[in-house]
């Protein structure tokens, strides 16, 4: 049986692999990793020690993580650092990243066979458009409907 430190770690290293895996950047998933696996808030001194990094590449990893939905600040009483933890609906919102990037994969494809309609000269594989385009279209679909039901499964838990 694994000790908790032991857990924490392979729970660390278990998200830096799968970020890396999705071509992210695998001590952001490192950190998403750490923050999960903490029962508190974490400073960025604190983080950074865990990590064993510098600070700069962390302040940047956990700026980007916020604006994306991951992670938020947290305040301790009395204390004038900043501390992050995993928002509360890390896995939708990592859902919701995911789900965007999908509806700017449908727009490409709208726009692209825009143009190869517009120009009768064009050699583009026209049927490689029409397919990117069913293709993304109801990957939405599907995206939007288990987008919909998660926030339900949320509201019930609440």
């Amino acid at each position: 049986m694994l000790d908790q430190d032991s857990v924490k770690q392979e729970v660390i290293h278990s998200f830096g692999d799968a970020y890396k895996a999705f071509g992210l950047n695998r001590l952001m998933g490192n950190v998403v990793g750490l923050l999960i696996a903490n029962n508190e808030p974490m400073s960025l001194d604190e983080i950074t020690e865990t990590l064993g990094m510098s600070k700069g590449p962390i302040s940047q990893i956990t700026r980007r993580l916020a604006e994306r939905g991951l992670i938020r600040k947290a305040w301790k009483p009395g204390n004038r650092k900043d501390y992050w933890e995993a928002s509360g609906d890390i896995f939708g919102a990592a859902f919701r990243n995911h789900y965007s990037m999908i509806r700017s994969n449908t727009r490409l494809s709208h726009h692209l066979i825009e143009l190869a309609a517009g120009n009768p000269d064009s050699t583009v594989n026209r049927n490689r458009l029409d397919e990117m385009e069913k293709f993304y279209t109801l990957m939405e679909k599907h995206f939007k409907a288990f987008t919909e039901e998660w926030a339900e499964v949320r509201k019930s838990e609440t």
